[in-house]
């Protein structure tokens, strides 16, 4: 257990990594290269990458990931090494689609495209050669390995980026296409050094490691025997028609921008920009509080008991709980809506320069800033629901969600023909709109038959709502007045001006919210957790 609790946090912290150097690389290459190359790249092409990616290998991971470690590997190894020959029927199939059928990019604008793309695709097939090692690693719960491989990975490929970026611009997609191609090379190199070091020393031997030499990690022709598993090959088989389909939900927004052409290149960039600047909120806030208190309300309440047949002290500590956060996330989602509406042009000035601050740069982080609101309150609303739901209720609300998702990309498709790069963000704030209805209606009913209101936690204190109006009003007039073509002066005054409003803000919510206030100094959070485990 402390084992996958180990390899957990890694994979969290490798993705908090991946934003933070994706926010510090962008910022310096907006200053030497055009937002329609940063588009292509970061939307275009990565979609490429990692569409061909995914459908080669997310089912065969699910299915041999699953079971016991104990089992016929060289059957295992077999399967896997099939994702090979299907990476290389997808990237050929779906470069010729990036090439022929999609809209190529203005060569005096984006050069090179051609072997951009063909790079992508061979960095996919690069990456798919080392997934025998990875799933080997991964089952046996090699935690340095994936962090030490994955690490020095991204961190060659920002030095040569940054190189190539400075001495050589006019490379275009030359320099994220040898990039790319750095980047798999030392990913796979790291596994396969590990293994070839690992593979019949005295550790293996000690641990009693299924496979012995390096050679068994390549595909074996066994004598009377089946070349693999077949019951992981139907596995395998199952998981890619679900594959299949998460694949196109979860990257629908570049979907739609890549075949529907609903934005032009250099606002791909600036909405891709603009997105993981957004999300960084969400993945250093919002994501450790939702994961925390899932475990919490899981090993709190039973799963499927409604509230009459639950101990009442724990029904009572999870309501209290619940309304606490609720109005923790709201407080906060509400001061980046705030004040994000006035510095969202400040903000992009310092980050990418005039090119993002003097476009539609603005008014996308103002509409992701209320974005943000939307999902601070479904976080944590969902992660109690989820917590509680029987299976039954899963299950229904997975086709709930799969008929939302379909509805998203359709709402999208219209809402950015009717109001650009920003209709994305507000197809997904009625999209997140949807799910909080859906979990607060569950939460209501869940409490209804009980004394407690945890969803009072939504409902802030009417003062503290002035001052939050009042605050946006200052800060709206501050902006009109002194940002941010007025000198670095008038920028410190509108930054102090958000200041002074903020501190009133946060005084405020000393004198109003008080039991929030009691709940955090008093660190109530450590002492729920450990009685809920």
């Amino acid at each position: 257990l402390s084992q996958t609790t180990r390899l957990a946090s890694s994979s969290a912290l490798l993705q908090v990594l991946f934003r933070v150097v994706t926010f510090g690389l962008n910022a310096f290459t907006l200053r030497y290269l055009s937002r329609e190359l940063i588009g292509v790249v970061n939307v275009r092409l990565t979609l490429l990458y990692s569409t061909v990616v995914f459908l080669a290998r997310e089912a065969f991971r699910r299915a041999c990931l699953s079971g016991s470690t104990k089992r016929n590997w060289t059957k295992t190894i077999n399967l896997l090494w099939l994702i090979v020959p299907l990476g290389v029927f997808w990237s050929v199939f779906l470069g010729l689609v990036w090439l022929h059928l999609l809209e190529v990019p203005d060569p005096s604008v984006v050069p090179h495209y051609q072997a951009g793309v063909v790079a992508f695709g061979l960095s996919a097939i690069i990456e798919l050669l080392g997934e025998p090692f990875w799933v080997l690693a991964q089952a046996h719960l090699f935690v340095r390995l994936k962090v030490i491989a994955e690490s020095l990975s991204v961190v060659s490929k920002c030095i040569l980026t940054v190189i190539l970026v400075v001495l050589y611009p006019q490379w275009g997609l030359y320099i994220f296409s040898l990039a790319q191609l750095l980047y798999v090379s030392v990913l796979v190199m790291c596994y396969v050094i590990y293994f070839v070091m690992f593979l019949g020393s005295p550790e293996a031997t000690k641990k009693s490691f299924p496979v012995a030499r390096m050679k068994a990690l390549l595909p074996n022709l066994m004598e009377d025997e089946t070349f693999v598993n077949w019951k992981e090959a139907r596995l395998t088989w199952s998981f890619f028609k679900q594959s299949f389909l998460k694949q196109v939900l979860t990257e629908g927004e570049r979907y739609v921008m890549t075949f529907l052409n609903v934005l032009n290149f250099g606002d791909q960039g600036v909405y891709d920009i603009v997105n993981n600047l957004g999300s960084l909120v969400a993945r250093f806030i919002f994501l450790p509080i939702e994961e925390s208190f899932y475990v919490f309300f899981a090993k709190l309440l039973e799963r499927g008991k409604n509230v009459k047949d639950q101990k009442q002290d724990d029904v009572a500590m999870a309501a209290n709980v619940l309304e606490l956060l609720l109005k923790l996330v709201l407080l906060i989602g509400l001061t980046i809506t705030v004040f994000g509406y006035a510095y969202s042009r400040l903000a992009l000035d310092i980050y990418g320069g005039s090119m993002l601050s003097s476009g539609t740069g603005p008014d996308l982080l103002r509409c992701y800033s209320l974005y943000v609101l939307f999902l601070a309150i479904n976080g944590v609303t969902e992660c109690f629901t989820f917590a509680l739901m029987c299976k039954e209720e899963v299950d229904r609300y997975n086709f709930v969600m799969l008929a939302l998702s379909f509805t998203f990309l359709c709402i999208s498709y219209f809402l950015t023909h009717w109001h650009g790069s920003i209709g994305f963000i507000l197809a997904n704030c009625f999209n997140m709109g949807i799910r909080i209805a859906h979990s607060i209606h569950y939460i209501y009913d869940y409490f209804k038959e009980s004394a407690y209101r945890p969803l009072t936690g939504l409902l802030p204190s009417p003062f503290l709502v002035l001052v939050y109006i009042i605050s946006g009003v200052i800060t709206g007039f501050s902006e009109v007045f002194f940002c941010c073509d007025k000198g670095w002066m008038a920028r410190l005054i509108h930054i102090s001006m958000g200041a002074l409003c903020f501190a009133a803000t946060i005084f405020t919510m000393f004198c109003t919210e008080t039991k929030l206030i009691h709940f955090v100094r008093s660190q109530f959070l450590s002492r729920y957790m450990k009685k809920g485990t």
